[in-house]
């Protein structure tokens, strides 16, 4: 147990850098290529965090294993919700959300994660119900890049003495970097969850759900550290979004999703929908989420926790 601990730990603290590596270098070569600051910052924020969680999703699929993706989705997004939006709002005092196309990036989110689960209603995500998650996050993209005023604004600068070769290859081999520790990830998950005989959805809402929202989260409160407000909520309502349509849906086309007993998720579910509504409530009644609404927050994930550990371990 102790090894396979230690394996968990090397690959999350290797997942989390090479992310960070392969966002910085996107972003770099975003800039390079002289693309508008709307979608420089869309392939940062939201694409950039959401490559650990396509590939531990997808890995976990081929491996046949795929609840293991659908519990790493739903406690991520949990997290992303919850502490993550918390954390920047205490580093930033609130962050304000002037932008509209924020404000319904949002509804789409909370949108996104509950359609897995309408479409989880016979116990199945079939290959079919794979399909209409890529299709929803298809019709994110054009709505997301659909208006024409969110690319007047280019960067300043575009790393004219740049080459984007350099750029391309620490994306290749962050990636590399990302597909070894998701290896990792997935063998020590695998063997605490044979160890300690906990459900592999729980392993993935609990464990695998925390290390992969790390990178999004740290990202996030350096862009809080920067004030760069809009950036914040965009980048964690897009990987929301593209987290329980684009990686869920391969997942399920992958290999198809079936769940036998659905009771370990009806408290994270409860709790993600929960969770999101609140935070869109926050966000379309005031454009803001303040310090006080922050701490509500991180007392739901604080609640969530001690539910489901109760349900799970009743003493």
């Amino acid at each position: 147990m102790i090894h396979t601990l230690a394996i968990l730990t090397v690959s999350f603290i290797v997942i989390v850098f090479s992310s960070k590596i392969v966002i910085d270098a996107l972003h770099n070569l975003s800039k390079r290529l002289g693309w508008k600051e709307f979608v420089v910052a869309f392939f940062a924020a939201s694409v950039g965090a959401v490559i650990p969680e396509l590939i531990i999703g997808t890995r976990a699929a081929l491996k046949g294993i795929p609840e293991l993706a659908l519990g790493n989705i739903i406690g991520q997004n949990i997290i992303l919700f919850t502490l993550s939006v918390s954390i920047c709002a205490f580093v930033l005092r609130e962050i304000v959300v002037e932008s509209r196309t924020v404000r319904a990036g949002t509804t789409f989110a909370l949108i996104s994660v509950t359609l897995p689960f309408i479409l989880l209603w016979n116990g199945t995500l079939s290959r079919l119900d794979g399909v209409i998650l890529i299709l929803a996050f298809l019709f994110y993209i054009y709505w997301l890049f659909s208006e024409r005023d969110r690319f007047l604004k280019d960067y300043d600068s575009l790393y004219k003495n740049h080459h984007p070769l350099k750029d391309i290859l620490t994306i290749l081999l962050g990636f590399a970097a990302i597909i070894i520790s998701a290896e990792g990830i997935l063998f020590s998950a695998q063997n605490i969850g044979d160890s300690l005989e906990i459900p592999l959805a729980v392993v993935g809402i609990f464990g695998i759900g925390v290390g992969v929202a790390l990178p999004e989260t740290f990202f996030s409160v350096a862009l809080a550290r920067r004030g760069h407000c809009w950036m914040i909520m965009g980048g964690l309502m897009g990987a929301v979004a593209i987290s329980s349509t684009l990686v869920l849906g391969l997942v399920a086309l992958i290999d198809p999703i079936y769940i036998d007993d659905f009771s370990v998720f009806e408290i994270p579910r409860a709790f993600l929908i929960f969770s999101g509504a609140l935070l869109l409530f926050f966000v379309r009644t005031s454009n803001k989420v303040t310090r006080k609404e922050a701490f509500i927050l991180f007392v739901v994930y604080l609640l969530f926790v001690s539910f489901y550990m109760f349900d799970i371990y009743p003493f």
